[in-house]
């Protein structure tokens, strides 16, 4: 097979009229030719740092999607699904994604549970990590999100690092804010990479001590604007992410935007491909090929390199993607799931209270952090209630795996007027989440994803919508087509609801995030993240 077009070496920074011979899915040799074919050739795009769960999609339907937006890869932290599962949910991922041509990259979990404050489905400990790092198909040590660990010497945080050194595996980071003598440290255990970046000084910082750093541009989560202008003089290392995106947003774009966001700003291109494509292969060691001769035909063609709206989308010399039609079928598979509590009480979401004062988690759009609000309390017959006006709503995170007391809050920014959301994507034990107007609604939400073992859900007095997510209770055994468009439906009317952010889903999923600061709520109660310890409700 040959492929024409203008040639993309992103290596020697020239672009030249050429054709790429491919034989045995390999490239055989690159010759220049003079042609009239004026589209692009060049290296699949790589996402250097996600967690395909978040798509709500399992990995060969994740794929079907990807491969339109030209990623031929994936460096996939399975972090999610081992929280409920363990190591058979690392080794669903695997066994899953090897039945299709995409080319998934996954890492060992690094911190299953979390944290120790909160309930997950399952524990990996170092000896879970000594076995996944010794399987040749766990490429890296996934992100390191207990940073205290690290700073603090903790031993059994220590053991997981020194196993991956002891595989020759890369270690990822995860440390939002984490600067000065504290960066240093936690560099010098051999941790090589950061996507937690939120200001260019942080990500400088980090730079100049030798991180590699991700710009992360997700669902809810988005750096691209705060970092972009690092990427200029510091291309060699850095790479583009998602971290976490939605069906929805999968649809639309994935790192092809991202190279079109940085060609916009000037940004010389073949930088912005080297981030793109090249420096997540080099820096993971992945079986990627990057347009030379002997490499693996992994590669795309573009219309041009302004809007990189990709024509054709070849992996191992298979055709996967004709002009935004996937090539690759879905597969059948087996649900595997974890989920133990049964249908609750509007009772168990009464907060009894004579408080004046209240501690408030204050939602960001577009940030994975929060802030801490103290906000007037409202009171109804002794129970602490959500108040519409001021945008102060009850919110609970409900243990799935047990039965136990829900866990209560106050969150601000989620606006609803009316109903509740919910959802069993909560990272990262992923416990029930939800939000609403009054207990009534909170307690049917959270009812609708005990019944369907999993899901997202919107729910008001005479209506109720859900997207079920049965594989292990944060997938869907669905085609991404279709989760998609269910996925976009939802969202719909949680907005229609009153919700003014962006991605109400994705926000709602991080709200139990501990690792990240400042307030937050797991199933055992409110949390500080800063301090690393529970506070009280009431002030």
């Amino acid at each position: 097979m040959k492929l024409q077009g203008q040639i993309v070496d992103i290596k020697n920074k020239r672009i030249f009229k050429g054709e790429v011979t491919i034989s045995d899915g390999k490239i055989l040799k690159i010759e220049e030719k003079q042609h009239d074919v004026n589209h692009y050739i060049l290296p699949g795009f790589v996402d250097a740092h996600i967690h395909i769960e978040s798509s709500m999609l399992v990995p060969t339907e994740f794929a079907k999607i990807a491969v339109n937006h030209g990623t031929v890869a994936t460096v996939s932290d399975p972090h999610e699904i081992a929280n409920v599962l363990g190591i058979e949910g690392v080794n669903f991922m695997i066994d899953n994604g090897k039945k299709t041509p995409f080319k998934f990259n996954f890492g060992a979990p690094s911190c299953v549970p979390a944290t120790s404050f909160e309930s997950a489905g399952a524990v990996i400990d170092s000896d879970g990590i000594k076995e996944l790092m010794a399987n040749p198909d766990i490429k890296y040590l996934a992100e390191m999100m207990n940073y205290p660990g690290v700073l603090f010497d903790d031993e059994e945080v220590l053991k997981k690092l020194e196993w991956a050194k002891h595989y020759g595996k890369p270690i990822d980071g995860h440390a939002p804010g984490v600067l000065g003598d504290d960066i240093t440290k936690y560099i010098s255990a051999g941790i090589s990479t950061d996507h937690e970046c939120f200001t260019y000084e942080e990500g400088l910082e980090k730079l100049q001590k030798g991180m590699k750093i991700l710009i992360r541009e997700g669902s809810a989560a988005k750096n691209f604007e705060a970092l972009i202008d690092l990427l200029p003089d510091y291309y060699e290392n850095m790479m583009f992410c998602s971290d976490d995106k939605h069906p929805d947003d999968l649809i639309v774009d994935h790192i092809n935007k991202l190279c079109a966001r940085a060609v916009a700003k000037d940004i010389d291109v073949f930088k912005v491909l080297q981030a793109a494509c090249v420096n997540p292969v080099k820096h993971y060691n992945l079986d990627v090929g990057l347009l030379q001769k002997g490499d693996d035909a992994d590669c795309i063609i573009v219309e041009d390199l302004k809007d990189f709206k990709v024509l054709k989308t070849y992996i191992n010399g298979e055709l996967v993607s004709d002009h935004g039609h996937s090539k690759l079928q879905s597969i059948a598979f087996d649900n595997l799931n974890n989920f133990n509590t049964s249908k609750k009480e509007v009772s168990g979401f009464r907060v009894s209270s004579e408080a004046k004062q209240i501690r408030v988690i204050e939602a960001l759009e577009g940030q994975l952090v929060t802030n801490e609000l103290i906000e007037e309390a409202t009171i109804e017959n002794g129970n602490l209630v959500s108040n519409t006006e001021s945008d102060v709503l009850k919110m609970t995170v409900v243990n799935r795996y047990n039965d136990d007391e829900p866990a209560m809050a106050f969150i601000k920014n989620f606006g609803l007027k009316e109903g509740a959301i919910a959802s069993s994507v909560g990272h990262d034990s992923h416990n029930i989440i939800a939000v609403g107007v009054n207990d009534e609604m909170i307690c049917k939400a959270v009812n609708l994803i005990i019944k369907n073992k999993g899901g997202i859900c919107a729910v008001t007095v005479s209506e109720e919508k859900i997207v079920p997510l049965p594989v292990a209770g944060i997938m869907s055994d669905q085609d991404g087509e279709t989760i998609g468009k269910d996925y976009a439906a939802l969202d719909k009317m949680a907005k229609q609801l009153g919700s003014p952010l962006n991605a109400p889903y994705m926000t709602l999923s991080f709200m139990a995030l501990l690792v990240i600061p400042s307030l937050k709520l797991s199933d055992k109660g409110l949390f500080n993240g800063k301090d690393f310890k529970f506070v009280s409700l009431e002030v």
